[in-house]
């Protein structure tokens, strides 16, 4: 969530009355609808992950990457990436359903992110059958995938 400060505007709009956030940040309103093909290159990177070909995901990723899961937060090798992310060898399958995405680039260009909204399904090879709500937020640079955080919960 992004806070304003009391002297911003609501969208950056200056015929629209200031408003004063409870919370404020460096830099408020700070973001602009971001690029077709950093979507692109996210959604292809997480499908190719999804249909189990990993040398196709991980050409969308830089040579090293920020990770950023649950009891994890560092900067790998793409190596290494593909080692933390490829599904072990008791997941039969893995199913998609995406729900939103968006695209956000820094309104100086320096800062540019996907963010996806799924739910992921999940089989085991003896049947056991799962799913979770994640959300992941990708920052790229130069078209390339150079962090990776995500935010799962458990459905039941």
């Amino acid at each position: 969530m992004k806070a304003k400060d009391s002297n911003s505007t609501a969208a950056g709009n200056s015929n629209e009355s200031p408003i004063n956030y409870p919370y404020t940040i460096k830099n408020p309103d700070n973001w602009e609808t971001g690029s077709r093909q950093n979507t692109l290159v996210a959604l292809s990177a997480l499908k190719a992950w999804e249909t189990g070909n990993m040398d196709e995901s991980m050409k969308y990723f830089a040579d090293s990457v920020e990770v950023r899961f649950d009891g994890i937060s560092k900067k790998v090798s793409k190596d290494t990436l593909r080692a933390l992310i490829s599904p072990d060898k008791t997941v039969k399958s893995i199913a998609i359903r995406m729900d939103d995405w968006q695209s956000s680039v820094s309104k100086d260009k320096t800062d540019e992110w996907v963010s996806l909204w799924y739910m992921q399904y999940g089989e085991s090879v003896n049947g056991k059958k799962d799913s979770i709500d994640v959300f992941n937020d990708i920052k790229l640079k130069d078209g390339k995938i150079i962090r990776l955080d995500e935010f799962r919960r458990k459905l039941h």
